[in-house]
């Protein structure tokens, strides 16, 4: 009897355990619903006032923008603060589990009130002040007002003068009037931003943004995957820096083998590909270029978007809705109106309002970026549907790593020649090496760049590198891992990575790193589906329904589950790996070997600190200074016989 009892004693205690633990999963199941109705309208409240500011960059809207900021951390950290009702972590079902896990993640907004309030005011006078730049005082300019935007201004100089003064004169001036601008706020914004990573319960700061891979040897595998790549960028790097001396040959290089850092094509040295010209291989060649053909047949903006949207159509995607042609900005408008011009998608949370907002212009480049950009929209339908909290790619880098998954089927001559934008052209291998080359000057160079960046804001967030060290430990880790060095004397105050637009945003740059390996182990698996024969550089996937299939099938879990999954569906693995990519770049790696046999291929990893410009005497002068001051006195000359007036010197 006594054992009866004793069975009978366990058997309702468990069926009180497990119906209470059904009526916890229950309730949690009514909080999600309500969650998700609630964090749709927030969301949709927030892009809003972001939206309107980045449209229209005033004080007025960067203060609603911010009020819109604060009142969604409050409303996050007050789901945080209900979480605490149910003991989700040891919830047995995974999907309500993830959600509960992904509700927690408030980041910053689990500051004070106060403090959180301060946090945003640091971050948007951050951003007002990258995105409000302007340079100005450019020698040789007659009117000495006259001032230059980054955006087109700037870039567009960056991207095509080969004068070392010129662009030396950009490079510093975008640095004086941003990174050195945010110098004394940004320790103010780090120390808040670690402040918020121990509440969340993270140890070291840049854990928190880590734990967005959930990988717990996240760093090991970063630096796997660099020295994976890293004897076909110093091949690249080596050849590049060979061929900028012949540019330059009046210049004097660093004896440490870095590459002054303005010579490259861009503002931050982040992609090569406009020094392109200065670099071919075989210039005789035919290049891969469409831009003159896209001007030639009449191209407009609407035209390069509907282009872009058929190609997702041809692989049985989505279309876009209505509501992204009337409401996107795909032009910079022309009534002086202050806008954010960097390229970017927007989802609302609505599940109807999806946007893009960008500068274009007609050419190439931007015939890519729109592909892309319109790669991230495609994601953002294929989702939708999931809970808000799931809502995004199943890593930060693969929604990257979509849109440039894109761009590799975009540039091939396959697909251009199928839109009418390329000729048949006999191909050979001298072609392909300079299609290559130009894939690399973009692609490959961008690995390093982000490198080195988060590796220099891990240890800012760890407190491993202090305000007084902030630019040379920024400038040691360019020189150790991207070889280039600063072309100008650098000082304690400048915050160089400033100039770089994510830092100022606070967006985690490491996602370009991983989307710039894994895109091409999405392609080769596309390539594969497909069945694609021949070199894995001239795969098209331009009206594959099964390659469609398997990116419809990836995207639509979103975040719901962990990142190995959704890459097992396109690539069969589950491990990031850059075998893919130098696949891709195979024929032109065995060229760079080749060319570069008898040479150094690498650098020294300290930056030179005696490195200053020099003349072609070889005597050490400041020569930006000195161009200074003889186009100054062109212009006082040139005003003085405009004003008739004579003196002898």
């Amino acid at each position: 009897m006594l054992r009866f009892f004793q069975v009978l004693t366990y058997s309702c205690c468990i069926l009180l355990s497990y119906s209470k633990l059904t009526e916890e999963i229950e309730s949690a199941k009514d909080f999600l619903e309500s969650y998700n109705r609630e964090a749709e309208i927030e969301n949709t409240l927030l892009y809003n006032a972001i939206w309107n500011c980045y449209t229209n960059i005033t004080d007025y809207n960067q203060n609603l923008m911010t009020k819109a900021q604060q009142r969604f951390a409050r409303f996050g950290k007050d789901k945080w603060e209900k979480l605490k009702k149910w003991n989700w972590r040891n919830f047995t079902d995974e999907y309500i589990r993830r959600q509960f896990q992904k509700i927690s993640d408030v980041g910053e907004s689990v500051l004070s009130n106060e403090k959180y309030q301060r946090y945003s005011e640091i971050k948007s006078d951050l951003e007002k002040l990258y995105s409000t730049a302007k340079v100005c005082k450019k020698p040789g300019d007659l009117n000495p007002e006259k001032c230059y935007s980054l955006e087109p201004d700037l870039n567009q100089l960056m991207a095509n003068s080969t004068n070392w003064d010129e662009l030396l004169w950009a490079w510093k001036g975008w640095r004086d009037e941003t990174g050195q601008k945010m110098y004394k706020m940004f320790d103010e914004y780090a120390e808040l931003f670690r402040e918020a990573a121990r509440i969340n319960g993270f140890e070291k700061a840049d854990e928190y943004w880590k734990s967005w891979y959930e990988m717990d040897n996240f760093d090991s595998e970063v630096d796997r995957l660099y020295e994976q790549i890293k004897p076909f960028y110093q091949h690249l790097h080596a050849y590049v820096k060979r061929k900028l001396k012949k540019t330059f040959k009046d210049r004097k290089f660093p004896d440490s083998d870095h590459i002054p850092a303005h010579l490259l094509g861009s503002m931050w040295s982040n992609s090569w590909v406009n020094i392109f010209s200065q670099v071919a291989p075989f210039p005789n060649k035919t290049n891969i270029e469409v831009t003159k053909e896209m001007s030639n047949q009449k191209y407009t903006v609407k035209k390069l978007f509907n282009i872009s949207e058929e190609f997702f159509l041809s692989l049985n995607l989505k279309a876009m809705p209505k509501s992204f042609w009337k409401d996107s900005m795909l032009t910079k408008p022309q009534d002086n109106r202050t806008v954010f011009c960097f390229p970017s998608s927007w989802d609302f949370y609505n599940q109807k309002d999806f946007r893009i907002l960008q500068c274009t212009e007609i050419n190439m480049e931007w015939l890519v970026i729109t592909h892309h950009e319109m790669g991230h929209i495609q994601y953002f339908l294929q989702y939708k549907h999931l809970p808000v909290v799931f809502r995004d790619s199943a890593n930060p880098a693969f929604h990257e790593a979509i849109g440039e998954l894109l761009a590799l089927s975009v540039v091939t001559p396959e697909y251009l020649q199928k839109i009418d934008l390329l000729p048949k052209i006999n191909n050979d291998l001298d072609m392909d090496i300079n299609f290559l080359m130009n894939q690399a000057l973009s692609k490959l160079t961008l690995i390093p760049f982000a490198y080195s960046l988060e590796k220099w804001r891990w240890g800012v967030f760890n407190n491993n590198i202090k305000k007084e060290e902030y630019n040379k430990a920024f400038w040691k880790l360019k020189c150790k891992y991207q070889g280039l060095s600063p072309p100008i004397k650098r000082h304690d105050h400048d915050l160089d990575p400033g100039s770089i637009v994510h830092v100022p945003y606070g967006v985690p740059y490491i996602r370009y790193f991983i989307s710039h390996i894994v895109q091409f182990q999405f392609h080769e698996g596309l390539c594969k589906a497909l069945k694609h024969k021949g070199q894995l550089h001239r795969c098209n996937i331009f009206k594959s329904k099964e390659a469609g299939s398997l990116l419809s099938k990836m995207m639509k879990l979103g975040s719901s589950k962990k990142w190995s999954v959704a890459m097992e569906i396109i690539t069969g693995q589950s491990k990031m790996d850059g075998s893919s990519l130098l696949k891709y770049f195979e024929p032109l790696i065995k060229y760079l070997e080749e060319e570069n046999k008898g040479h150094k291929i690498d650098w020294n990893e300290e930056c030179s600190d005696s490195y200053k410009l020099v003349s072609i005497n070889g005597k050490r002068e400041n020569l930006l200074a000195e161009y200074i001051k003889i186009q100054l006195f062109m212009i006082i000359c040139i005003n003085l016989c405009i004003n008739q007036i004579v003196i002898v010197f």
